[in-house]
């Protein structure tokens, strides 16, 4: 049975372009991020694959993370290629030309 998040919620803010400001709550235990229609963020960017990269919340540990799913441009957390990370506030992801702030709200 999934949990829900009582205390805090997440969500990614845009932090450049276009749609600089634009919040996504991170409401699911999966949150799959990419070009296609059907992903759950949704980014017009031809340097992005279709599912890109995925990020995971651990109800047992309360921990946000993020893997790479194969894609041709790679993920970047705080500027760093990742396959997969664990995620802090404040941390920033890269995928394509868009960059992302984890913002933890209580």
């Amino acid at each position: 049975m999934a949990e829900v998040h009582d205390s805090a919620s997440a969500v990614l803010v845009i932090c450049n372009g276009g749609f600089e400001g634009m919040e996504y709550e991170l409401s699911s235990e999966e949150t799959i991020i990419g070009r296609n229609p059907t992903t759950d963020i949704t980014l017009l960017d031809e340097n992005i694959s279709r599912e890109h990269s995925i990020i995971l919340w651990d109800a047992e540990t309360g921990s946000y993370s993020i893997e790479d799913l194969q894609s041709t441009n790679g993920t970047k957390v705080n500027g760093k290629g990742v396959r997969s990370a664990d995620l802090a506030p404040g941390d920033e992801i890269e995928i394509g030309q868009t960059r992302f702030k984890l913002v933890i709200r209580s």
